[in-house]
């Protein structure tokens, strides 16, 4: 059986900085607050009639396969994991094929949230290890700051979500106990409600109205205790079923990117398994929570970093809306 490799990493954020000082104009809010309940400083918001979810993927995918050294054209694949497509439908997936002008190759959507760019990764491993691909491009790309609302009633999501992209390309190797060593992912849909966006939906009203616009049903939802609980254990979890599968113990762990939803729960994840700050890459005081984006963004900026090289054992892990979560190991 064939391994997965990951041969180029990229990432685009917006150019617009929104910091906590600026979100004190729109709502009872202030730097010290957000600072200490999620550890961000800063997000990007996108740049009208610049910035697209897919545009955004394009740029990040552009910047992984010229640092994989290939072709474009030598793509078989293309996954792009977001919660913010350019439209209801089609997916970003077949926008973003036709920015590039690749030809008629399959374009996969995937919905998981913030656990998007890990099923992601799960999805094309298992592709590239069967024969069916050779080399795929997986994209991670959110505009968020279009639904958000920047006032007191959206304050919870308002100050901790921005907008970027993330991109890999994966491709085929022959090389044993290299690339992806294992992927591990999960749902429970049990708490689906805790964190949504409930239009345009079919579960509960079906159809949009005005009065929509004023009772705030259009926005999204979050009971943020209920994710921290869940988040701190589920995160663990994932990540010892990770080691456990693969006989190893944190402390080979030479990277761990955890998905950026929160500093506090990075740090928790942290302490719980003895990594000194230097093993673990943390990016959320720049850029808030990026959903899909946010684990391939940080994967790129350790890359750059020269965090990551050859040997190097890395585990990501994410949490979110579903509740969905997973991890993946990889060895570069």
């Amino acid at each position: 059986m064939y391994s997965t490799q990951i041969i180029g990493v990229g990432h685009y954020v917006p150019e617009t900085i929104i910091t906590n000082t600026e979100l004190e104009k729109y709502m009872d809010t202030s730097d010290s607050w957000i600072t200490e309940r999620t550890g961000i400083k800063e997000r990007r918001f996108f740049t009208e009639g610049k910035d697209t979810t897919a545009k955004m993927g394009v740029k990040a995918a552009n910047m992984a396969i010229q640092r994989a050294g290939i072709d474009k054209m030598d793509i078989d694949f293309i996954i792009f994991a977001t919660l913010s497509p350019d439209y209801y439908f089609p997916g970003s997936g077949v926008l973003l094929q036709r920015e590039m002008g690749l030809r008629h190759i399959g374009a996969l959507d995937i919905r998981t949230q913030c656990s998007g760019f890990i099923y992601g990764l799960s999805v094309a491993d298992q592709f590239i290890k069967t024969g069916m691909y050779k080399t795929i491009l997986l994209v991670g790309s959110e505009t968020q700051s279009n639904f958000i609302e920047l006032s007191n009633r959206g304050r919870s999501m308002a100050v901790i979500f921005g907008d970027g992209a993330g991109a890999v390309v994966l491709q085929r190797s022959e090389q044993p106990n290299q690339g992806i060593l294992s992927t591990h992912l999960h749902a429970d849909g049990s708490y689906a409600e805790e964190l949504m966006c409930q239009h345009p939906g079919t579960q509960r009203k079906q159809r949009i109205t005005p009065d929509m616009l004023n009772d705030g049903s259009l926005l999204p939802y979050m009971n943020g205790n209920m994710v921290f609980k869940h988040a701190v254990v589920n995160f663990e979890a994932v990540i010892r079923e990770a080691l456990e599968a693969n006989q190893l113990q944190p402390d080979n762990i030479d990277l761990l990117i955890p998905h950026q939803a929160n500093l506090r729960i990075s740090q928790y994840i942290q302490k719980q398994f003895g990594l000194p700050d230097e093993k673990v890459f943390n990016n959320i005081q720049k850029y808030g929570n990026t959903t899909a984006a946010s684990i391939p963004i940080a994967l790129s900026e350790a890359w750059e970093q020269g965090l990551i090289g050859r040997g190097k054992l890395v585990c990501m892990a994410a949490f979110g809306s579903g509740f969905t979560w997973g991890s993946a190991l990889v060895r570069f």
